[in-house]
């Protein structure tokens, strides 16, 4: 009997022929689920395993060489190092040296780009602090080649304070490693000698118009007001009106505190600044509950000590400025 006759139904089957027919499926069915899995393992096995080379330390294009032999490939980045002598060398891999990957695989390199300066910079004639600046900014994403040697040393100068007139060593001096830079730097003019203001019987804001007017170093002090004396006023100072004398030689003023009224405090604002090289400009404001802010003195201050008296709306805050830098900030009263 032939197939057609099988399938057609017009004589018995045979039931050889069903067997037959059965194991055939059978086996196209194991062969494609073997041809399966075979081709699954083959996928997850992928491309072969290699070992990571160790290229830390060498030339870019060694390494890239030597990543070609193992069939990796390199995704590269860049940053400053801290040696000069480093540049364009691998300065770390990831995967690590040794580690056993597929052939294929992407490695991360990082490149060095030297350091982010090579040779001392021409500083003469530029200010002081924006040099500082300059310098934390430009090794601010890796250690500092550059610093400044402390104490800076100040002469008396034409060029305005702050003026770098001299650095050691000269510009375009190879950096080698860390690397101190000498500085001498202008105080600006010698200031002229000034005459004390007589500043007796004057109230605050009077005195603090001669202060600023005269340019004299102060030191106030408070006390209550005597019998013979009048609230709210200088009443007595060291040295006597018309002494000339240096511009940092203070002038101590004793204030009678202001009789009490209602809404307002009084009391002696006291901050210890740095000694400044030169005069720097230093403002006192009052900021009152509705956020007005006014000025109650601005003077050139060589730091130590700075002090005023104050008389005002109880809540306010008196906040201190140094070339228009908050450097205190405190409730008065407090």
């Amino acid at each position: 009997m032939g197939l057609r006759s099988f399938f057609s139904g017009d004589e018995p089957a045979d039931p050889r022929l069903y067997r037959r027919a059965i194991v055939v499926l059978l086996g196209v069915v194991v062969f494609t689920g073997l041809a399966a899995i075979i081709s699954f393992f083959l996928a997850l096995r992928g491309e072969e395993p290699t070992l990571v080379p160790r290229v830390e330390g060498l030339e870019l294009a060694t390494a890239l060489v030597k990543l070609q032999e193992k069939e990796l490939y390199p995704r590269i980045s860049l940053r400053f190092s801290d040696d000069s002598n480093t540049k364009g060398t691998i300065l770390e891999q990831d995967p690590p040296a040794g580690a056993i990957v597929k052939a294929g695989r992407r490695i991360e390199l990082v490149v060095s780009r030297g350091t982010a300066i090579d040779r001392i910079g021409a500083y003469l004639g530029q200010d002081l602090d924006e040099v500082k600046i300059h310098l934390q900014t430009l090794f601010s994403a890796s250690r500092q080649l550059i610093v400044i040697r402390d104490p800076v040393v100040y002469i008396y100068d034409e060029s305005p304070a702050g003026t770098i007139l001299e650095q050691r060593p000269q510009p375009e001096t190879e950096i080698e490693g860390l690397t101190y830079i000498d500085f001498v730097v202008s105080r600006g003019p010698e200031r002229a000698r000034v005459r004390v203001p007589d500043l007796a019987g004057l109230s605050l804001v009077e005195a603090a118009l001669q202060i600023e007017k005269s340019g004299v170093h102060f030191n106030f002090a408070v006390r209550n007001a005597d019998s013979r004396e009048r609230p709210g006023t200088v009443v007595s100072q060291v040295p006597v009106p018309g002494t000339v004398q240096s511009p940092s030689t203070p002038v101590t003023i004793v204030y009678a505190l202001p009789a009490a009224r209602d809404g307002f405090i009084s009391g002696l604002f006291s901050r210890e600044l740095p000694e400044y090289p030169y005069p720097l400009r230093v403002t006192l404001f009052v900021q009152t509950a509705d956020g007005t802010k006014t000025p109650l003195i601005t003077a050139e201050h060589s730091g130590g000590v700075f002090n005023l008296p104050y008389e005002v709306p109880v809540g306010s805050i008196l906040i201190l400025e140094v070339l228009n830098r908050v450097v205190a900030r405190v409730e008065a009263g407090s």
